[in-house]
């Protein structure tokens, strides 16, 4: 296990900066994950922590050692890409040890790793097989199991599941968060897919043209975003957002208006906000729901799962938005609907994008009160 220390990180190619002095602490057995749209950096980053990428400049410390200059096997670091990359002509149990031989590791020792690499990541009853005869899912746990036997500081994984259909990239997102538990050590882990970040981590990287946007704990992502980015990208379906003006502010809130003059509300910080300032009122899909005196939309298409539902509409002035109810609706295309909007799940940004503290549930009910 080690700790990874990125200090004033960048990559450039030529005249090209692609990672613009990105600083992180990943803490000794934390699962943190870099998430981000493509082409944000996230892979790059990934690749100069594995010493695939040259470093332009900083530094790149691995359990308090730099190691800016050292080769990628000097590290202590496996890695698991998006591609099993296995050899086909050996068999799983041979496929495990090949890294080992190669480094003439004592035949006993690699006999113990790869029988414990199998016990681990159920493979026992394929030792023998070949790679054609495994599914996707038993494939990527091999090249799994040839990162385990080697026993590193650290475990990096490039996307690892996004060759996989949807059911096994379930399963096996429960089997990597289950192998980091059993073992402990310190893994990285890079996606696009927000929900296996939030899933996954203890600690997600949001990245956006190779700057980080936001780090910390999923939840704390989830439910206090720095900025109309992060509250977009960590959420499926993704937050919604209302054009609106501030009218108003108190102890407990802002009131708003909509293009239409509505008035809305958000249990937010506004003391730095002025009367008649742009903003933009955030409301995630589960926190709208029919309402006969709600806000006023249609209804463009349904999508009933038996136990939820989703509704996609528009507002009077054209602003699409997502509505995540629990249970069946009774609602259809071109219906009329109202949505309520409840405060205290309201978040509200700037027009630069940056987010208002929100208040928290105590602070509002103290403020309601008096």
């Amino acid at each position: 296990m080690a700790r990874v220390e990125l200090q004033g990180l960048v990559k450039e190619y030529g005249a090209v900066r692609v990672i613009h002095g990105v600083d992180l602490e990943i803490e000794d057995g934390s699962f943190c994950v870099f998430v981000g749209p493509s082409g944000c950096g996230k892979s790059t980053l990934l690749r100069m922590i594995a010493g695939l990428e040259e470093i332009s400049g900083g530094d790149l410390l691995i359990a308090g050692e730099r190691v800016n200059d050292q080769r990628a096997a000097e590290r202590g670091l496996a890695m698991v890409f998006q591609t099993y990359a296995l050899y086909p002509h050996m068999s799983v149990r041979q496929n495990l040890a090949f890294g080992l031989e190669n480094i003439r590791m004592p035949k006993p020792e690699i006999a113990t790793r790869v029988a414990e690499a199998a016990r681990m990541l159920k493979l026992e009853p394929y030792l023998d097989r070949k790679p054609k005869a495994l599914s996707g899912g038993q494939r990527q746990r091999v090249a799994i199991g040839r990162a385990v036997v080697r026993e590193p500081k650290v475990f990096l994984f490039d996307e690892p599941l996004s060759n996989l259909d949807a059911e096994l990239r379930v399963s096996m997102r429960s089997e990597i968060a289950g192998l980091h538990r059993r073992i402990g050590n310190t893994m990285i882990y890079v996606t696009h897919d927000q929900v296996e970040a939030m899933t996954m981590a203890d600690k997600i990287v949001v990245l956006r043209e190779g700057r980080i946007e936001q780090v910390g704990a999923p939840i704390d992502l989830y439910n206090r975003p720095v900025n109309t980015f992060v509250a977009g990208f960590i959420g499926s379906p993704r937050m919604n957002f209302l054009p609106c003006t501030v009218t108003a502010r108190d102890e407990a809130g802002v009131t708003l208006a909509d293009a239409q003059g509505r008035d809305l509300r958000a249990a937010v910080d506004g003391r730095t906000l002025a009367e008649g300032e742009k903003v933009e009122l955030g409301i995630r899909p589960e926190h709208m729901h029919p309402d006969p005196i709600g806000y006023p939309v249609e209804v463009d298409n349904v999508e009933q799962l038996g136990g939820e539902s989703y509704l996609y509409v528009h507002t009077e002035t054209g602003v699409a938005l997502t509505a995540h109810l629990s249970g069946q609706t009774e609602l259809s295309r071109g219906g009329r609907a109202h949505l309520a909007i409840r405060p205290e799940f309201a978040h509200l940004f700037r027009n630069d994008g940056t987010a208002l503290p929100r208040l928290r549930l105590g602070e509002l009910e103290g403020a309601q009160a008096s």
